[in-house]
Parts: structure tokens; C-alpha cells; sequence
């Protein structure tokens, strides 16, 4: 086999391991969910054990990256995937954090019933985990303009975090009994719109592999502040 052969087999690896990482947080993110839902703590214990396992895989990738800098020197667009790639894993296990995060409320939680219904929060959850997916397939397919649309539906999930937001308050102010249990949802759904936010960040690395430039993303601006 030619070196520029080993070269994108090597490449190949990588993006297949950052798609693997990804499928990890995916699970996790969603399991969270779950657990919340159902109050299932042995399943959250499991979701904080598994996220050792999203930890490992994002210091292998990172470890081959230097190691694929070092030996094959590459330049241009195969750098430029080597280096997102490094900043990439790195938001999926930090989204792999918020996963654990909420499943440690669960934890906290205990047997205290849910303040109200869960019907917003894994709302949050499908779209963020939707992103994330399309995210991956844009870092695949080298689709800039994918990336960039992505980022807008952001503003769905912040416009869903800010509804949560404002009932829960009103929940509190109405009965302050309910401060604990309000604060447990709250801090959930801000796990939530945390991953969403890191998708972003995901996308600014796809169009910075397909175009050589970093750019921030800005977020639509919000009706209700006009």
C-alpha cells in the first residue's frame, strides 16, 4: 500500500472513530432522557459508569490526531480535518458530560415526583440529538451550507429553554415549595440546550474544513427583542 494510501485509510479511521464517538453521546443524550422520564436511577448510575467509555475514545482520537500530524505531515484540507476533527471530539465529550449531568439529577432526584409533565425538555432533546446527527453528516459529505443551516434551528432549541425557563420560575413564585424540584428540571434542560449550543461550535468546524476559515456563526435574532 502507497503512503498516500495508509495516509486516507488513516483519515478514514479517524472520521469513522469521531462518528462512533458520536453515536456514543447520541445514546447517551438519549438514555438521559429516559431515565429522567421514568425516574430510573440504576439506569442513570449506568449513563455516568458509560461515560468513561466517551471519555477514552475522545483521548484515542485526540492521541491519533498528533500521531497523523507528526508522521505524515499533512497540509491543506487534511490538516485542517485533523485539527477539527481534535476540537470536534472534544464538544461531543463535553455533550457527553450533559448527558451525565442530567442523569446525576436523576440520582439527586430520588423518588420526589415531577414538578410538572415532561413534554418541552425531550422536545429540546430530539432536536439537539437531530443536530448533532446532521452535524456528523455535514463533517462527512464536506457540506458547508448544511452546517450553517443547522446552526439556525438553535433557535428553536433556545426559544424551548426560555419557555421552560419562564414557567418554572412562575412555578416558584407561586409556591416556593417548589424550588428544589423546579431547579432539578431546570438545571436538565440547561444540560440540553448546552449540547445544542456545542453543535454549533461542530458546525463551525465543518465549514472551516470544507472553506479553510474559521467564522462564528451568529443566532437569528429573537423576535421578541425587537
Amino acid at each position: 500500500m502507497s503512503i498516500r494510501a495508509t495516509f486516507d485509510q488513516e483519515l478514514q479511521d479517524l472520521s469513522d472513530n469521531v462518528l462512533r464517538l458520536g453515536s456514543m453521546v447520541d445514546a447517551a443524550i438519549s438514555l438521559s432522557i429516559q431515565a429522567l422520564k421514568e425516574r430510573d436511577q440504576e439506569l442513570a448510575q449506568q449513563i455516568i459508569a458509560d461515560d468513561e467509555k466517551i471519555n477514552e475514545l475522545r483521548f484515542k482520537i485526540e492521541e491519533d490526531c498528533v500521531s497523523l500530524i507528526a508522521r505524515q505531515q499533512p497540509a491543506a484540507r487534511d490538516l485542517r480535518l485533523i485539527v477539527a476533527a481534535m476540537n470536534i471530539v472534544l464538544d461531543l465529550e463535553r455533550m457527553g458530560d450533559h448527558a451525565a449531568g442530567i442523569a446525576t439529577i436523576v440520582l439527586r432526584m430520588g423518588d420526589e415526583p415531577l414538578l410538572k409533565p415532561l413534554i418541552d425538555l425531550p422536545r429540546m432533546a430530539q432536536i439537539s440529538q437531530d443536530m448533532l446527527r446532521q452535524s456528523l453528516d455535514a463533517l462527512i459529505s464536506d457540506n458547508p451550507d448544511e452546517a450553517r443551516a443547522i446552526t439556525q434551528i438553535d433557535d428553536q432549541v433556545d426559544m424551548l429553554y426560555n419557555q421552560i425557563f419562564r414557567e418554572l420560575v412562575s412555578y416558584m413564585i407561586e409556591d416556593p415549595r417548589t424550588v428544589t424540584r423546579a431547579m432539578y428540571l431546570l438545571f436538565c434542560a440547561h444540560n440540553v440546550e448546552r449540547v445544542a449550543d456545542r453543535v454549533t461550535n461542530i458546525c463551525e468546524r465543518v465549514i472551516f474544513v470544507s472553506t479553510g476559515r474559521m467564522e462564528e456563526i451568529p443566532s437569528a435574532p429573537d423576535p421578541n427583542l425587537g
